[in-house]
């Protein structure tokens, strides 16, 4: 397995199909910005790859400082279920083990209609290294909990990635600290 930029037509399209398919519309940044972003070099479009050059999922990334925030991460549907995941997550937090590593998950102590998925989507995170922040934010009206490669992230460092990756007036609306632990 291993992490390509995707800088050429065929892999962004199976990036933004995957993409597409595996995040609500609530959730999606317009894809045409994340490519302007990473032109900008403050986020990283990678696709995951076997030894066999298949595509096996995506990893989106913003940059900031010393943080890395994984902003998407997916399997394709065949390749789920055959450890790929987990092989790819190590990839992701071996390449950033020098950053601060962490990602938001939507909120599992919450009444939802995919409570299951939220719950085993915690627990693949946890079982693969990551820990509880006890910070809840409101991420553009979705309530999201944030877990870190055992780094402490405040929410002033979180929001200021944020702000300065897609502009201060922009995030000030809409991405507001629940709670923090």
């Amino acid at each position: 397995m291993r992490l390509v930029e995707a800088y050429d037509i065929e892999r962004l399209a199976k990036i933004q199909a995957l993409y597409q398919e595996a995040f609500p519309a609530s959730e999606r940044k317009p894809f045409k910005l994340m490519i302007k972003k990473r032109e900008e070099g403050v986020m990283e479009l990678q696709a995951l790859e076997n030894e066999q050059n298949e595509f096996c999922g995506l990893a989106i990334t913003i940059l900031y400082q010393d943080m890395v925030l994984l902003d998407y991460f997916a399997i394709a549907p065949k390749m789920r279920g055959k450890g790929t995941g987990t092989e790819a997550f190590s990839l992701l937090r071996n390449k950033y083990a020098q950053k601060r590593f962490f990602l938001e998950i939507e909120r599992t102590d919450v009444e939802a209609e995919n409570l299951l998925q939220r719950q085993k989507r915690k627990n693949f995170y946890l079982r693969n290294g990551l820990t509880e922040t006890a910070m809840y934010v409101r991420l553009f009206g979705v309530e999201m909990e944030v877990l870190s490669d055992s780094c402490k992230v405040n929410f002033e460092e979180y929001k200021r990635l944020y702000a300065d990756t897609f502009g201060e007036n922009y995030i000030n609306r809409h991405v507001i600290l629940v709670s923090e632990g």
